[in-house]
């Protein structure tokens, strides 16, 4: 087993920006002696001095000691010229995103450094392969994407080239764990994971907005309350800007050679035309500047709680998300009756609630309507996942054209007694958190299939990079690799696409009932 590189050694960082300085402080507050470079020497001058400040405010929070401090200060060197990085044993390079001009970088370090020298590249979306092609030990150079801001993310993604050393991989990925990081494996493929994995997020929520199904604030107020996640897709993009999330979008469709998994938004491709950036423009899909108002989400009024609800159970068919709903229902005070369906009568395969004559399902990716016309059940509502039935605050709902007003509140107003704020979605397939997850562990089931990635690192990459509430496959476990199946199945009849053609991993999972873990 590898391990990693000895404290005290030479780390060079090349580039003093955001990136490379904060690479600069975690890696000389791991022990590491860090020579910094960059062609603007003052820039180098001001970085470190800046990283001596962050010591010393971590100081006045008890979070380092001043003896550490100043140690970790000592340990940063700045140096003028690329040939004084000659004693490193890692040197880690955090310039621009140009394959020509890192090629030039590298080809200078290979000139510069020692035969065990290994070079890595915090890329974050150029092929370590092509980067490393023209080296004369290609085999040394290796991919050690850090997240922004490196200090407080702990992700890193350590990426092999095909000419990559196993050897060097390993090195570097404990030598990222020695510094305090979460490291994970991944083969040199567009997008590595997260960036790669994370697009469904956009997508889906773009989607979403592009159909009317919700307004961005309420969608975001669904992902986030619902969904569990820290951040709506919307408001995750103007925090980005649109310029770079359209441009990294656009980057992987054409790396994949136009898979429409990867399809850029025409809506968001608008937002870029319009100087709609985000934040760094003051508009995005939210105002913002000191007279913008809060844009609120939409919320059911109240309604009446209903007097009762009963289930009626498939006994050939379970849903594992069912069963925590049935949970909440009856800690809001309800003894929820339980009837198998009728023979003979036309019903749905899964589970269901019934209140008022409302007939209330987990969405499966149809729309509520298509449901209500297979089912033969015109008050049929459906719900929208949730990540924790037990505590979640928001939840989504949605009901078929031909529902009642009477039933579809009915369903409301249990929901609401429940202790959820309920929002109506239009009537679309899939809903906003049930398809955006089932989108995610399809990407990354296929990521798996791939061998880009094993499962529990790309579960790892989207927590730690992202800061997903839960790994997709992890996700996928919980909700059930059926029921992931069949919504994407739905999604795909639904709008004719390969965009959400079912990964052969989790087809194979199916078959073989296995999940993802245990």
């Amino acid at each position: 087993m590898a391990q990693a590189l000895e404290k005290g050694s030479v780390v060079a960082v090349i580039g003093s920006g955001a990136m490379g300085s904060g690479i600069a402080q975690v890696a000389a507050a791991a022990g590491y002696q860090v020579k910094l470079f960059d062609t603007r020497t003052d820039a180098v001058a001001k970085a470190i001095a800046d990283i001596n400040k962050v010591y010393g405010k971590l100081v006045e929070k008890g979070r380092m000691s001043v003896d550490d401090a100043a140690a970790a200060g000592a340990r940063l060197h700045k140096v003028s010229d690329i040939h004084e990085v000659g004693d490193a044993a890692l040197v880690v390079e955090a310039i621009v995103e140009n394959l020509d001009v890192k090629r030039m970088l590298f080809a200078d370090l290979e000139r510069a450094v020692g035969d065990e020298c290994i070079l890595a590249t915090n890329t974050s979306s150029i092929s370590v392969t092509a980067i490393a092609a023209k080296l004369r030990r290609p085999e040394r150079l290796v991919g050690m994407h850090f997240f922004n801001p490196v200090p407080l993310m702990a992700l890193v993604e350590v990426i092999s080239g095909l000419a990559t050393s196993q050897e060097v991989a390993d090195t570097v990925f404990a030598t990222a764990a020695a510094w305090g990081k979460n490291p994970v494996h991944a083969k040199s493929t567009p997008g590595f994971i997260v960036n790669r994995v994370a697009r469904p997020f956009y997508a889906e929520g773009l989607r979403l907005l592009s159909e009317q199904a919700a307004d961005p604030a309420t969608l975001d107020a669904v992902m986030r309350e619902a969904g569990g996640f820290r951040m709506g897709p919307f408001e995750l993009m103007d925090l980005i800007g649109h310029d770079v999330n359209f441009s990294v979008t656009q980057s992987v469709f054409n790396a994949y050679f136009g898979d429409p998994r990867f399809m850029p938004s025409v809506l968001q491709q608008e937002m870029v035309n319009a100087g709609f950036l985000g934040r760094k423009s003051g508009r995005g899909f939210y105002q913002y500047g000191d007279d913008a108002a809060k844009a609120l989400p939409r919320t059911e009024a109240e309604q009446p709680r209903p007097a009762a609800v009963g289930i009626s159970i498939s006994l050939d068919m379970s849903n594992p998300v069912t069963a925590p709903m049935e949970q909440r229902f009856t800690a809001a005070g309800y003894t929820v009756t339980h009837r198998e369906p009728q023979p003979g009568v036309a019903h749905s395969e899964a589970p269901g609630f019934h209140c008022n004559g409302a007939a209330i399902f987990l969405t499966d990716g149809r729309t509520a309507t298509e449901r209500a016309a297979a089912d033969m059940h015109p008050n049929t509502v459906l719900y929208d996942l949730v990540l924790d039935p037990a505590n979640a605050t928001r939840i989504a709902l949605a009901c078929a054209d031909q529902c009642s007003d009477a039933a579809y509140e009915s369903a409301v107003g249990l929901f609401q007694a429940a202790g959820f704020a309920v929002t109506r979605l239009n009537d679309v397939p899939g809903m906003a958190v049930m398809r955006t997850v089932a989108m995610l562990a399809n990407e990354a089931a296929e990521a798996v299939n791939q061998g880009v990635c094993s499962a529990e690192a790309v579960d790892i990459a989207m927590q730690k990079g992202v800061n997903y509430p839960r790994g997709p496959l992890a996700w996928a476990d919980s909700v059930g690799i059926t029921h992931i199946v069949t919504v994407l199945g739905n999604l795909a009849a639904s709008y004719g696409e390969d965009r959400y053609r079912v990964s052969p991993l989790l087809r194979r999972k199916l078959a073989s009932g296995a999940n993802f873990y245990g």
